[in-house]
């Protein structure tokens, strides 16, 4: 949900736009932070898009607004650039952003672009590239302050002033020995309260977390926010220091998993739908439904199965969404926190039995519960004991059964390798309805004796 401040700058500019009033653009658009504007660009339609970034004038500007805006945004936004001007602008922006907008575009076009840059940072970039998008080495700086063992505090400080005026993360300064091995990292804090003649290797930390070059995203982002810290090291397979990963593109990193997880879980892909055609999201969609209707046609044939037994009792159909819905929302609770639990290590795939046996136990406390409520109400409006019993019991084994489902499945799924995200939605909430319904008509066809 957009701020007050932000909703305020998007109306204003989609006015000022409708009227042509270029000169007011430009000066909003120097005034407004690129993340503001960001959430301008999302509301906008392409054309429109296209008009505004036109207005920029300062490439500084232009690169700091593609490195807020979503994947795919960029593309469409620097397609009528000049090469030049592509160039320069690529030159404002950090690193890793340049390889992620590198990386998408056309081989022929990321060349050209790659030729033209500064030697260095073109270097730089061509080095990121090698790795894969969502692993340390693709998304890490190769910007980072490094200084010897037998560096002097005093050095340390002149070192600061001189050569790294420009780092994006200088609250950290790593150590590396004469190899370039990281050895510690102290904070600037512990630089400015010792001695100045003391070496770093007196008061630095020399238990350093640290990820390697093909460490995925999601591990790194987990790093970060377990132990509180602005950035983290990647090291090459030597325990060589090749760059860093800050907070901010952590920050990125958790909300592109948790958006990819929860779209997985609806079984509608893994982008937003802003982002993709019509066809794109029919195709995307297709297979996840299909698991739910062919989930619907067994359960068709279950309830054919039991047809001559709703011949004679009609009233037994009154209680087939009931059972079912509250065993699906049961079903649907306990993959959610199964999956959520996996993606941000609070559940670890060894603890499957410990989980599954829990997430059991609470199904059947609730299926008590709520078996109670439903049998009774079955009992007042058909004055039926055992149709009430029939019902309770129905309800009882449709929400245990869905705990058990809910949590194992996606624990399964972990075990084997497989996101477990894909295990909910669809395929959860389709398999207990089924079992659902084949129980409440096994139990009320005991019972009632037909």
């Amino acid at each position: 949900m957009l701020s007050e401040h932000t909703r305020i700058l998007v109306e204003s500019i989609k006015r000022l736009l409708r009227r042509g009033a270029t000169t007011h653009l430009r000066k909003i658009l120097n005034k407004s932070h690129a993340a503001d504007l960001s959430a301008v660009f999302r509301s906008l339609p392409v054309a429109d898009q296209r008009k505004l970034f036109d207005l920029f004038e300062d490439a500084e500007k232009k690169g700091a607004l593609i490195s807020e805006l979503d994947k795919d945004t960029p593309l469409e936004l620097i397609e009528s650039m000049e090469l030049d001007d592509i160039v320069e602008m690529l030159d404002h922006m950090p690193a890793d952003d340049v390889v992620d907008l590198i990386g998408r575009l056309p081989e022929d076009k990321s060349d050209s672009i790659l030729e033209k840059m500064k030697k260095e940072g073109s270097e730089a970039v061509e080095g990121l590239l090698r790795y894969g998008d969502d692993t340390a080495g693709g998304i890490m700086v190769p910007d980072f302050i490094t200084l010897k063992e037998n560096t002097t505090a005093k050095e340390a400080i002149e070192s600061l002033q001189k050569e790294h005026m420009d780092v994006e993360m200088p609250f950290y300064l790593y150590v590396v020995d004469e190899y370039g091995k990281l050895a510690g990292v102290c904070s600037l804090r512990q630089l400015v309260v010792v001695p100045p003649e003391t070496p770093l290797k007196n008061f630095m930390k020399p238990d350093v977390f640290s990820v390697r070059t093909n460490t995925d995203q999601e591990e790194v982002a987990k790093i970060v926010a377990r132990y509180d810290i602005l950035a983290v090291p990647v090291v090459d397979e030597t325990n060589r220091l090749v760059g860093i990963v800050t907070v901010d593109d952590v920050i990125d990193i958790i909300r592109e998993e948790a958006t990819e997880d929860i779209l997985k879980m609806a079984g509608a892909g893994e982008e937003f739908i802003e982002t993709q055609s019509v066809f794109r999201s029919t195709r995307i969609r297709l297979p996840w439904l299909f698991a739910s209707c062919l989930g619907g046609i067994i359960a068709f044939f279950v309830i054919g199965r039991f047809e001559s037994s709703l011949s004679k009792l009609t009233y037994l159909a009154a209680f087939i969404p009931v059972i079912m819905g509250m065993g699906g929302n049961i079903g649907t609770q306990s993959s959610t926190i199964v999956v959520r639990g996996l993606a941000t290590g609070r559940l670890n795939v060894r603890d499957i039995w410990r989980v599954v046996c829990k997430e059991l136990t609470v199904g059947l406390v609730l299926g008590l519960i709520y078996g109670m409520i439903i049998g009774s109400v079955a009992q007042a409006r058909y004055d039926t004991g055992l149709l009430a019993i029939a019902v309770g019991l129905a309800v009882i084994s449709s929400m245990s059964i869905a705990g058990l489902v809910g949590s194992l499945v996606p624990m399964a799924f972990a075990k084997i390798n497989i996101d477990p995200a894909v295990a909910t939605g669809p395929f959860v909430t389709t398999a207990v309805d089924i079992i659902s319904v084949f129980f409440y008509f096994e139990i009320a066809t005991t019972f009632l004796g037909i």
